[in-house]
């Protein structure tokens, strides 16, 4: 066992679409020490209609490349192996075009979201694991000729109980059955608490037993709270301490010294803080946080 991880990095979080605060915000992410950066290329443009769109993402390259900085990449969130089976095709075409963006920015890891449905009887959900790990199996394949490794991440279900996604402990049983050496985790720590309080599960357990496949894992602070009162401002939500806040760490209540503690992470894994766009300006102590408790962290030796 060692405490030696391969990095801390951020998101590159509130892009314009146009770009012109693209080259601003990774100069803004490597004045903080880090030399990771994870590109949100859900919200870049660089995919129209399950093709790439080369003039926007010869643009992102041509930013990226100039600076002696490391990539990840997050790709669009509604990518869903859960989804009905005459969609597969159009979320894996989706999924193939931006997977290809991400080995273009020489990026190591690719996000993808592990996938969501309504609730439905046992078979209907046994069904919906069975066909999602027969699509991650064939992007795990995509994912190693490119060079990239597929990092599925932990979500939380939404609407009060009527969505189903695996807690962090379930999908670490999926990927143990898919079994791809190009397929791991990304382990969200907040979304995994925001689930885990509503089904009343523990978030330390739970993430312990994804953490040996989290190569990726998302950092970013909240209270673990059901976003379930009307809210008018995220100012309001954050006086309640509701919902996926991407708060700075050390600004909500994850207890992530006891955490690292409980968790063994691969040697490789990227630790990837995602702040929210309204605390940007709080990126410095989010970053110095994140560096201080770099010394709990626990990795296979």
């Amino acid at each position: 066992m060692t405490k030696g991880v391969r990095g801390i990095g951020m998101t590159a979080m509130g892009v314009n679409n146009d770009l012109s605060d693209l080259s601003a915000r990774l100069d803004e992410i490597a004045a903080t020490g880090l030399s990771f950066v994870e590109l949100p290329l859900y919200d870049l443009d660089c995919v129209i209609a399950g093709k790439i769109h080369r003039p926007q993402l010869d643009a992102v390259i041509r930013i990226a490349q100039s600076r002696n900085l490391t990539y990840t990449v997050h790709g669009p969130h509604p990518i869903n192996f859960f989804d009905d089976v005459f969609r597969l095709p159009r979320h894996f075409e989706v999924l193939k075009a931006s997977m290809e963006c991400a080995a273009e920015l020489q990026a190591v890891h690719y996000v993808v979201h592990a996938g969501m449905m309504p609730l439905t009887q046992s078979a209907g959900l046994d069904a919906a694991y069975e066909r999602q790990r027969e699509w991650l199996a064939k992007a795990g394949d995509l994912a190693k000729s490119l060079g990239l490794y597929l990092c599925v991440e932990n979500i939380y279900g939404e609407y009060f109980g009527k969505i189903h996604t695996p807690t962090p402990k379930r999908l670490a049983q999926e990927l143990a059955l898919i079994n791809h050496s190009h397929v791991c985790a990304t382990l969200d720590i907040g979304h995994a608490w925001i689930e885990l309080d509503f089904h009343g599960l523990d978030l330390v357990s739970e993430c312990a037993a994804l953490a040996p496949y989290a190569r990726h894992v998302h950092i970013h602070d909240c209270f673990g709270r059901q976003d379930d009162i009307w809210m008018y401002t995220e100012s309001e939500r954050l006086a309640f301490g509701h919902g996926d806040l991407h708060l700075p760490v050390g600004m909500g209540a994850i207890p992530w010294a006891v955490l690292f503690d409980a968790c063994l992470f691969p040697q490789e894994s990227i630790f990837n803080i995602e702040l929210a766009k309204r605390y940007w300006h709080w990126r410095h102590d989010c970053v110095d946080a994140m560096i201080a408790l770099q010394q709990n962290i626990k990795t296979r030796g």
